[in-house]
């Protein structure tokens, strides 16, 4: 048995009554508009707003006694770094977060609110990396990384566990990507529960190094990504989640921003479901026509809400009416 599938099955155990079983929303007009079954997990409901707190807290739980006294440390653009404050102050582990400076504002707000010590860098001249490592050396800190880790990735994971479990069939599964953490623990689950299911990783077209990794079969790298969808600007893949993507992902495809724009757009004002850039990529292929399938079940990641709605206007400026 695959060790990811294992982890996620724990997984399941140890998140069970402290993150919420989030709702699987469906609509005709949807389903109308793709002509398929479309069921949508929402993890904008998660707490914290995304399906970070998952592996946040799966991977911060496991830690030895001697490690959570040290305290954590992890780099995040902004959901993940949430996540690790929320499980954090939930298990009463010290965190501190390496965020760029340009991270949206209310993501940074959220982070200091939760209980970490922010650290700010400037993502055009410093490696968040590198920060870490020398916070870490300083401190004695352990590092939970936003996706590169088995029990982020296994936490990830219990995001599609719940969703086969509530609709018990699915003809595919479309996964936002950006460091692969969600995309890989929610494919290894689904190839080992629903075989036949086509699983689909997605990604921003300015932000596609996981695309080109997966067709040439070598780790692609892309300096600072520039996209709308700042949850998946992430530069590149990982030792563990690029095989796992490598293993048990279908097909990796992309979209433009101004897709991810109309079908957050739609989101907002067809369904009312608040969702940020990230959290509609997933289904941006699907509502904009880009997938030729018909007919089928398909399962769509909303993978988080946390957008600043003060900006909303500004996104949705040159949006038409869908």
């Amino acid at each position: 048995m695959d060790p990811l599938y294992q982890g996620v099955l724990a997984a399941v155990e140890r998140l069970a009554g402290v993150a919420h079983r989030t709702p699987v929303l469906t609509s005709r007009s949807l389903d109308e508009v793709t002509g398929n079954t479309v069921f949508l997990k929402c993890e904008n409901f998660q707490r914290m707003g995304a399906f970070k707190f998952r592996g946040a807290y799966n991977a911060i739980s496991r830690l030895s006694p001697a490690a959570a006294a040290r305290g954590v440390i992890t780099y995040s653009s902004g959901n993940h770094a949430q996540a690790v404050a929320l499980a954090g102050r939930l298990l009463g582990v010290k965190t501190t977060v390496v965020m760029p400076s340009d991270a949206p504002a209310v993501k940074l707000a959220a982070t200091r609110k939760y209980g970490a010590e922010v650290v700010t860098y400037d993502r055009a001249t410093m490696n968040r990396e590198d920060l870490a490592a020398k916070l870490m050396a300083e401190h004695g800190y352990e590092l939970i990384p936003p996706f590169n880790h088995p029990d982020v990735i296994a936490g990830q994971g219990t995001a599609a566990r719940e969703l086969i479990d509530e609709v018990f069939s699915l003809d595919m599964l479309l996964v936002p990507c950006g460091g692969g953490g969600l995309l890989s623990g929610c494919a290894v689950y689904t190839r080992n529960t629903l075989p036949d299911c086509r699983i689909i990783g997605v990604e921003p077209a300015t932000a596609d190094d996981a695309t080109r990794s997966f067709k040439t079969g070598t780790l692609q790298k892309i300096r600072n990504p520039q996209t709308i969808a700042d949850g998946l600007r992430t530069e590149s893949l990982g030792s563990i989640t690029f095989p796992a993507i490598q293993k048990n992902v279908d097909e990796m495809i992309t979209v433009s921003d101004a897709d991810i724009l109309d079908t957050m757009y739609y989101l907002w004002t067809r369904m009312k479901i608040v969702v940020e850039p990230s959290g509609a990529t997933a289904l941006a292929p699907l509502f904009k026509g880009l997938l030729p399938v018909k007919g089928k079940r398909v399962g769509v990641i909303l993978s988080g809400g946390n957008v600043d709605v003060r900006q909303a206007g500004e996104l949705f400026a040159d949006v038409a009416d869908l």
